[in-house]
């Protein structure tokens, strides 16, 4: 078994949108090395001047070196053939992995990370990073940031790793569906391998122990993997694997708790690489009053905390809308519901109609929206047989869940919020829940009371 051990420089932190500017192979045998390939490589862009002062290579240095695609065959027959050794190993494999499917090729080698594989054999130092790790080893780097450098000091600790035995670990990271082929450098196997194939809720730390993404899963195991088990090169993928240290989760008794779960916390916690939820709290609120006169007003304004409203919103433009369709369709006056917000006429005014005619139909107007947004509960399985999770919908917005006992009978709104935990609604939530409702009507309860 040979290893080719790597190293490369480039003009940027990820694959899809950077290229390579040098390259170091160092083919061994597990005894010494027996081959050496080298070059600077042209990557056809413009190297930053950050880049160069950090390796030395400039846009002069590699204006006449071969473009990836003149070595690509010479390279692909080195490294398909072999191990692929590097320190890190999974951010050169997804620029060599990227340069090989652009010129033609499907680079499929075996990887093997010496960040992990040092972890192992040398437990316990205060980093692994390869110039402090060479350090502790009193491991010199000559050269260092330049992929020949670099390579070479790799050379050097695979050997001393190979000397404290290494190879009992290596024979285990290369088994086929090792998690050791394709984790986070920093990320430890063993949590990977703790991990239930239970829904729940998980989350990725940083080096901080910051949250940085929440995620939901009807299995945890497989969907937690499935985040590190792909080469892509794109750019947010990249720095999100790279910037992941830690996993924990929260099992769940479904999906359902899940996704709400999953809600509650991506608000909360607002972690870096979530995208999708982050959307604006409920902002504003449908209210109904009585003025002076006797007539019973409608009013979309800001939701206030200790006022009873009628329905929320996330977006004012919902409310207005809502609102004008009540007015059409039971007929109301639009300067009552502030829509029309010009003072009323003398002639409107003696147009009115009378409070009580009135109000008769703002009254049906409110029962069409009561009978539109219903109060329900939807039951499914809980953590163990002798218990159910309940989710109530009050009014058409969640209110809570929580879980009974598996026998307790479900009578009113009243009586289980005093037993389930307040959650704040919002339309991910409600939108999953009227989904869950409507393809299980067998879990759905109407309560008697809003019958």
């Amino acid at each position: 078994m040979n290893y080719a051990i790597v190293d490369i420089e480039t003009t940027g932190g990820h694959a899809s949108a950077n290229g390579i500017t040098e390259i170091s192979v160092y083919v061994h045998d597990g005894e010494r090395v027996i081959r050496h390939f080298e070059t600077l490589i042209n990557p056809q862009q413009l190297i930053p001047k950050f880049i160069t002062s950090l390796t030395g290579i400039d846009n002069a240095m590699v204006a006449t070196a071969p473009v990836f695609e003149d070595i690509a065959d010479v390279l692909f027959d080195i490294l398909d053939q072999h191990i692929f050794v590097a320190h890190n190993v999974n951010f050169d494999y997804s620029f060599l992995k990227h340069q090989f499917k652009q010129a033609g090729y499907d680079l499929t080698a075996k990887k093997l990370c010496t960040v992990r594989l040092g972890r192992k054999v040398f437990p316990g130092l205060p980093s692994y990073s390869l110039g402090n790790l060479c350090r502790s080893l009193n491991i010199n780097i000559e050269n260092r940031h330049r992929a020949g450098g670099d390579a070479q000091a790799t050379v050097k600790l695979f050997e001393l790793m190979l000397a404290h035995g290494a190879m009992a670990h290596i024979d285990l990271m290369l088994k086929r569906h090792s998690a050791e082929q394709w984790l986070p450098m920093n990320l430890d196997k063993e949590v990977i391998d703790q991990l239930p194939a239970k829904p729940g809720v998980y989350y990725f730390y940083n080096s901080k122990g910051k949250v940085i993404y929440v995620g939901k899963a009807i299995n945890l195991k497989k969907r937690i993997s499935s985040h590190f088990t792909q080469n892509d090169p794109d750019l947010k993928r990249q720095n999100f694997i790279r910037h992941i240290y830690k996993v924990t989760y929260k099992q769940c008794a479904t999906e359902l708790e899940a996704i709400v779960f999953e809600s509650t916390e991506i608000k909360r916690l607002w972690p870096r690489y979530n995208k999708s939820q982050k959307q604006p709290l409920i902002k504003y609120a449908l209210y109904a009053f009585e003025d002076n006169r006797g007539y019973m007003r409608l009013l979309i304004d800001k939701k206030k905390k200790n006022i009873p409203h009628l329905y929320n919103f996330n977006l004012l433009n919902e409310g207005w809308q809502l609102l004008k369709k009540m007015v059409t369709e039971f007929e109301l006056n639009d300067k009552l519901c502030f829509i029309n917000k010009t003072p009323f006429t003398k002639t409107e005014n003696d147009a009115l109609e009378a409070p009580g005619i009135y109000n008769a139909k703002i009254k049906m107007a409110l029962a069409a929206l009561e009978e539109n947004l219903p109060t329900f509960v939807l039951v499914d399985d809980g953590m163990t047989a002798a218990e159910k999770l309940c989710l109530l919908v009050e009014r058409g917005s969640f209110w809570g869940m929580g879980y009974l006992p598996k026998s307790f009978l479900i009578k009113s709104s009243a009586e289980l919020k005093t037993m389930l935990n307040p959650y704040a609604d919002n339309d991910y939530i409600r939108n999953n829940l009227y989904a869950f409702a409507a393809s299980n009507p067998d879990k759905k309860i109407v309560l008697p009371d809003h019958l």
